[in-house]
């Protein structure tokens, strides 16, 4: 599969920023990671001072066919349920994006129950939800191929749109499963590390999740060299679709705000496949999930906070949207020594 070509950092505009940073009215390191993050900033947009007024999450949804397993304490038909919520303005993501002037770009990537023509919704239904991974592929190669190049290209109408800021969102009852699942096979670690009460399972459901797991490995022998292999045979058409949207963002110079474990796992696979995404790469928050920090160490990505978070949709990294948008800001804003007529030195 052909991916775009990602552009290398901007170094110039980078150190453009570090120089501003230390003219700024304040002690050097004062501002700590708000410092670091300006200069990332400036990096990727390839502007010494950049700014997002144009912010969108990007939700993929669909449904999971090892949902039939009882690894979730919800029914796969809350998928189509929340995605309704989430178009007419419901639910969490929808109330933390209108507080930060952001859209919700709600995509259905394989949702099991018809959606017709739900307004609210970018219909691109692949199929209805992945195959059970415990008896054999989620998908097939061409379709995890598929799935991918719709978040592309979902991502390139947004640009179109106007979009500075993009953050990534997913719905699906049983994607911590599928995460779990890709986590554990790319980065090694063993199963029972990665997989998490996802909904709220109890000790007996956790140890049923991680067997279904293992199953599903043993039984699809997926390649950890091969992301697209991995995401093809235990993934999800929501997580493939987000390796898109990143791959495709990083494309476009925009910073790619990631939220917790799917979209992790989404990014794990888009490194993986693209490597030049890395430096585009902004960790919003530590889910709760136990396999999420493993992932945020294994991708190099320190979280910028920790709120006990473990719904999806986005929603913390929506959150992350005006700490981000403060780093540049300050950056862009704040008064230099010599503006303010401040002393640099004793």
């Amino acid at each position: 599969m052909q991916f775009p070509e990602i552009p290398e950092i901007d170094t110039h505009a980078a150190e453009k920023a570090i120089e501003r940073q230390a003219r700024l009215t304040k002690p050097a390191g004062s501002l700590g990671r708000l410092e670091s993050l300006s200069v990332q900033l400036a990096g990727i947009t390839a502007k010494e001072r950049p700014m997002f007024p144009r912010k969108a999450v990007i939700l993929m949804a669909a449904d999971h066919g090892v949902a039939l397993e009882g690894i979730s304490a919800y029914p796969s038909t809350v998928t189509a349920q929340m995605v309704a919520n989430i178009a007419n303005q419901g639910a969490a993501v929808n109330v933390i994006a209108r507080q930060n002037d952001a859209r919700v770009v709600v995509v259905d990537m394989g949702v099991a129950q018809d959606l017709g023509a739900l307004s609210g919704v970018v219909h691109h239904n692949l199929a209805k939800g992945s195959q059970n991974m415990r008896r054999g592929p989620a998908m097939s190669r061409a379709m995890a191929e598929e799935a991918i190049d719709v978040g592309m290209r979902v991502l390139r109408k947004q640009v179109q749109d106007g979009l500075d800021l993009v953050a990534l969102g997913e719905m699906g009852i049983g994607n911590t499963t599928a995460a779990a699942a890709v986590g554990a096979v790319i980065t090694g670690s063993p199963v029972e590390a990665m997989t998490g009460r996802g909904t709220g399972l109890d000790d007996a459901g956790l140890a049923h999740k991680v067997e279904v797991i293992r199953e599903a490995i043993a039984v699809n022998h997926p390649n950890p060299k091969d992301a697209l292999d991995v995401l093809a045979k235990v993934g999800g058409l929501d997580i493939a679709g987000l390796v898109g949207v990143i791959i495709a963002a990083a494309a476009a110079r925009l910073p790619v705000v990631v939220d917790g474990y799917i979209s992790a796992a989404a990014t794990l696979a888009a490194v993986e496949l693209a490597p030049g995404v890395k430096p585009y790469l902004i960790a919003s928050h530590l889910s709760v999930e136990r396999g999420h920090a493993i992932l945020c160490d294994y991708l190099d990505l320190a979280p910028l906070f920790d709120l006990q978070l473990r719904l999806g949709e986005g929603s913390g990294a929506v959150l992350a949207f005006p700490i981000i948008e403060s780093a540049a800001r300050i950056l862009n804003e704040m008064a230099t020594f010599d503006e303010a007529g401040v002393s640099q030195h004793v």
